[in-house]
C-alpha cells in the first residue's frame, strides 16, 4: 500500500489521492491546474467539497449563488488563502483568471447546507511550538462552517524546522484525549528544488516510513505519527485534509517525546 504520491501535475484535473487508496477511507484529493482562461465544471453529488487557491485567481459560482472572484497570491508562502466549501448536491464552476492551481478535496456528507466562500480575512492563524520546531498554521475550512467531516488548513515550516511535532497521531476514538481522523498532507516547497522530510510510524513500529519529501508530493496518513522537517535554507508548505466520522481535532503526542513541551 503506497502512502506517498510524486504526482506530475498537468493542466487539468489531476487526482492525486482518490478516496481508498492509501488506506484512505473519506478523503479524495486532487489538484486542478487551469491555464488562464479555462473552465472546469463539477458536482459535489453526495459529498462536501473543499477548494483551496493554492495560486492564481479565478471566477467561482454554484448553484443558488453570484460569481465570485477567489484566489490572489503567487504561491502559499506569500499569503494566506482564499478558500470555498460546497456542501453535497451542489454543481459549481470556475474559470481560470490567471493561470491557477487549486486543491480539491472532499469526503462522503449527507449534511446539506450553503455554499461558503472564505477569504483570507476569516483564515485562522497561529504560531505553534517553539525553538527549532514552531511552524505557522492556518485554518482555511474549519469552524467557519458546518461541515460534517473536512478541516483543512495549511502549515509553513521556517528553514530547519519540524512540524506536526511532538509526533502526534489521531487514530482512536478516546475523547477528550484523542479522536479517530485520517489526513492527507500536500507539499511545496520554497525554493521549490529545496526538500523536507515525512516520518509515518506507529507505537509498535509495523508501520515506520520515511519520505524525502519535494514540490507537489502528497501523503496518505491514515494511521500513526507523522512529523514533518524543512531542509536548511528551505521553507517546507503543506495543505492539510482531515476528516473523520466525528469532525474534532485531539491529537495524541508519542509519549516518547511529549517531554519537549515541557519548560
Amino acid at each position: 500500500m503506497s502512502l506517498f504520491v510524486r504526482p506530475k501535475l498537468q493542466a487539468g484535473f489531476n487526482h492525486i489521492l482518490p478516496q481508498g487508496s492509501g488506506g484512505l477511507e473519506f478523503v479524495d484529493f486532487g489538484v486542478l491546474v487551469l491555464p488562464k482562461g479555462k473552465t472546469h465544471e463539477h458536482e459535489s453529488k453526495d459529498r462536501e467539497v473543499g477548494l483551496v487557491v493554492i495560486s492564481g485567481k479565478a471566477r467561482f459560482s454554484a448553484d443558488g449563488t453570484a460569481e465570485t472572484t477567489i484566489g490572489e497570491r503567487k504561491d502559499p508562502f506569500e499569503a494566506r488563502a482564499w478558500s470555498v466549501f460546497i456542501p453535497p448536491g451542489n454543481s459549481y464552476r470556475l474559470e481560470a483568471v490567471t493561470d491557477c492551481e487549486i486543491a480539491v478535496a472532499s469526503a462522503p456528507s449527507s449534511k446539506k447546507g450553503d455554499v461558503a466562500v472564505l477569504d483570507p480575512s476569516t483564515v485562522k492563524s497561529k504560531s505553534v511550538g517553539r525553538d527549532n520546531w514552531r511552524r505557522d498554521v492556518y485554518d482555511c475550512i474549519a469552524d467557519q462552517v458546518d461541515a460534517e467531516k473536512l478541516v483543512i488548513g495549511e502549515t509553513i515550516n521556517p528553514p530547519g524546522n519540524w512540524s506536526s511535532y511532538p509526533p502526534h497521531r489521531h487514530d482512536e476514538d478516546n475523547p477528550p484525549h484523542e479522536v479517530d481522523m485520517e489526513e492527507v498532507y500536500y507539499f511545496k516547497v520554497d525554493p521549490p528544488d529545496g526538500f523536507g522530510m515525512q516520518r509515518i510510524y506507529t507505537l509498535d513500529r509495523s508501520l515506520d516510513e520515511a519520505y524525502v519529501i519535494e514540490q507537489n508530493n502528497a501523503v496518505a496518513i491514515a494511521e500513526g505519527y507523522h512529523p514533518v522537517a524543512a531542509a536548511g535554507g528551505y521553507k517546507v508548505y503543506y495543505l492539510w485534509i482531515l476528516a473523520g466520522r466525528q469532525r474534532v481535532l485531539a491529537p495524541c503526542d508519542d509519549p516518547a517525546h511529549a517531554w519537549v513541551k515541557e519548560g
